[in-house]
Parts: C-alpha cells; structure tokens; sequence
C-alpha cells in the first residue's frame, strides 16, 4: 500500500512510533498532523510491530533543560517575563502531550479501532496547541527550551506503560485534568490583564483538554467493564497505589464533570484533596 514519501510502512503503530522519536519540535508537529490524515483515509492498518519498545526518553529537543519541578522558573502574572515563563510551562506541555497521545496509540496495540481514531486525534490537537503556544513565545521574543521545565509528565509515562488501563486513570484522568482545574483561573487573571490574545489561546486548549480527559474516562471505563472492574473504586486504588503525595484539588467542577468525572469520584478526590492539606 502507498502511504506517501515520507512515511514508508502501513503500520499505525510503527508511524506512531517513528514520530515518537523525532526530536524536532516542528518536524514531530508535522509527521503527527500526517499520521492522522493518514489514518482518516485508511492509508494505515493495525498490524502489530513485532515488538513494543521502551521508551524511557521520547524524542525531544536538547532543550529545555529538564530540572526538578521546584527548580522550575516561577509564573508571575503580572509582569511580561512571568507570563512567558507562564506560555513555555505551557508549551512544554503539550509537547509532552504529543508523545503522550503517540504513546497512547503504539504502546497498546489490541484496543478497539475506535481507541486509535480517538488517540490520533489528540495526538493532532496538542500538536496544533503546541504550535499556537510556540508561536506566541516567538511572537515575543522567546523560543521553546530557552527556559527550564520539569519531565513529570513523562515520568508518569514510564510508571504507567505496562497497562493500558492505568495509563488511561493516571495521565488523562490525573495529571492532563489538572489543567481543568487551573486554567480558568489563569483566564480569569489574565483577562483582567487585558491579555486578549493569550485568553483566546489558553480557551481553546481549555475546551480541546476538557475532550481529552474525557477521552481517557471513556477508555478507563471501557477497559475496566472489560475487566470486570467497578470503575469509581479501582479508580480510587489507583490514587491510593501510585499518587500517594499527589495534591489535590482545588477543583473547576463543571469542567470534570463534563470531562466524565462522576460525582462519588469527584466527593473522593475533595476527600483526598482534604486530607493532604491536613497532613
């Protein structure tokens, strides 16, 4: 089958692997929004590659230096350099989050195909939040990996890549929705600010992350009916075996509702997000 110059093979999972391990930023944008129109048009099958790798560095630039979270720069809003250092915490996001979506689609290859059209299309998503957060930076002055950013979102990656159904529960349901929680009042500050351009970009990743965590809710759901699992409670194991000294909350709850949160999980993450606070 002819699936074009640039992408060789037929196979999903060995594309979704390839563009794994770009390290250019513009050039894994590129080959991921291909990956996807290629998949729409029928031009990649799901056959298996004949192993399933580790990863335990994607492809990524040399910078940004990865340092830990604490050492990060700190985001003030009320000064241009605290809201770019705010926009490449961002960027750096979603950079991690195309990995993520790739990672989604070639690490586990026995889910359902519509798993796969729902992993491409996040996969092309934070490609194009990528690209409007990298285009503002430039806009003013600053490029992605001028400043230091933390790899954790990476390292939940690596804890979570022996089971599909804990990748769903932890990375959507925990850490990608934890920018549910806190955007809006990023929105809310920066409008106060007058900083339209940087609102109507932080809304539009809103409302597309909002899909995501949802995504990964069906998926959890989906895989823990397969499993004869209770989905609220394995949940619930699940924070309590690998986010011991997670902080939770507080919480945008219309947002997690609407991602597919229910609300005896939600009344448990409000517990969760007590309790720390008391320890």
């Amino acid at each position: 089958m002819e699936t074009g110059r640039n992408l060789p093979t037929s196979s999903l999972f060995q594309q979704a692997y390839e563009c794994l391990l770009i390290n250019n930023p513009i050039e894994k944008v590129a080959r991921t929004q291909q990956l996807r129109q290629q998949w729409l048009t029928a031009e990649l099958t799901l056959t298996p590659t004949e192993k399933i790798s580790a990863l335990p560095v994607p492809g990524r630039p040399d910078k940004p230096e990865l340092v830990h979270p604490r050492k990060v720069p700190r985001r003030n809003f009320n000064t241009t350099a605290g809201r770019l250092s705010l926009v490449h915490a961002i960027a750096h996001i979603e950079f991690n989050a195309i990995n993520l979506a790739l990672d989604a689609v070639y690490r586990f290859q026995t889910m359902p195909e519509d798993y796969y059209h729902d992993w491409c299309l996040v996969a092309e998503e934070e490609a194009r939040h990528f690209t409007l957060v990298a285009d503002y930076l430039a806009d003013n002055g600053v490029h992605y990996g001028d400043l230091a950013a933390h790899n954790g979102l990476w390292e939940m990656a690596l804890k979570t890549d022996f089971d599909v159904l804990v990748r769903m529960a932890l990375v959507p349901r925990v850490l990608e929705a934890r920018g549910l929680d806190v955007t809006p009042g990023m929105i809310k500050k920066l409008q106060a600010q007058s900083q339209t351009k940087l609102v109507k970009l932080l809304t539009i990743i809103f409302n597309d992350e909002i899909g995501h965590v949802k995504t990964g809710t069906k998926w959890f759901n989906y895989l823990c009916q397969q499993r004869d699992l209770d989905a609220e409670s394995t949940f619930s194991h699940l924070l309590d075996k690998y986010m011991q000294n997670a902080s939770f909350g507080p919480f945008d709850m219309q947002a997690r509702y609407q991602a597919g949160f229910t609300r005896q999980e939600m009344e448990n993450l409000i517990q969760r997000s007590h309790l720390h606070k008391t320890i």
